[in-house]
């Protein structure tokens, strides 16, 4: 039970902490590690969002002035999403801020207790995956 409880408030603190999974700070992270610019259609498949689901929080970050959506010339059933200069701007403050919370979240273990966390997380996680089969 304890265990269980303390996966979930890590998977919490994870979640509200590091940016989410798939709102505005994951996205333009994401647009950034891919050269500032993707396919809508991308994007939705990356973070496993429903396509209405994604062009909301798209059209957020671009009342934000983040992100520009574009029609790719070759197929207009394309959207091409490409960060802006304020975008690309608040992409690398926000990946700084991850870089920092990665090394605090985990500073109260030494580097041969991470790794065994890892392999531990990653023996849980297949088993886990196991379980859906």
């Amino acid at each position: 039970r304890r265990l269980l409880w303390n996966l979930g408030y890590c998977g919490h603190y994870l979640h509200f902490h590091s940016g989410g999974r798939s709102g505005r700070a994951a996205i333009i992270c994401l647009l950034a590690k891919n050269d500032g610019q993707m396919s809508q259609q991308e994007l939705g498949a990356f973070f496993d969002l429903k396509p209405g689901s994604l062009s909301e929080i798209l059209a957020k970050i671009e009342n934000a002035g983040l992100i520009e959506r574009t029609r790719n010339p070759e197929d207009r059933s394309q959207l091409s999403i490409r960060l802006t200069q304020k975008g690309t701007e608040e992409a690398a403050l926000e990946q700084e801020r991850r870089l920092r919370f990665r090394q605090r979240a985990f500073s109260c273990l030494t580097t041969e207790e991470q790794e065994q966390l890892v392999v531990m997380l990653d023996t849980i996680r297949s088993h886990w995956e196991g379980l859906n089969d």
